[in-house]
């Protein structure tokens, strides 16, 4: 509960509570003037961290302690970082060339 002399953050506020609303439109709407970056991310991948951004606001107990949102934001731009740029993206999604090897065994410890 906030006291008296305790700022309200009223940004924060507002912000999880429009997420939490669940009104995917209006979310994907305002998306690339809230996260530009999101821009370079397919459709599919959209509604995914739309929906994840829904839930993951829904379990933040309050809008002065948001690390799960900004955590996911966080993991959300560097993918569309990595669709950004064609050569990072080739290299990360491309299939290995050759045999990569042996794989060890397991050690099994009782």
């Amino acid at each position: 509960m906030r006291t008296c002399g305790e700022p309200l953050d009223l940004r924060g506020t507002f912000h999880l509570a429009l997420i939490r609303t669940d009104h995917l439109p209006t979310l994907r709407e305002l998306l690339p003037e809230a996260l530009p970056w999101s821009e370079f991310l397919p459709d599919d991948d959209i509604e995914t961290m739309l929906g994840e951004l829904v839930s993951t606001a829904r379990g933040t107990v309050s809008p002065q302690s948001p690390d799960p949102v900004a955590t996911l934001l966080a993991q959300w731009q560097h993918t569309a970082e990595i669709y950004a740029d064609p050569a990072l993206h080739n290299a990360v999604t491309r299939e290995p060339e050759g045999d990569l090897g042996a794989v060890p065994a397991p050690r099994i410890t009782e």
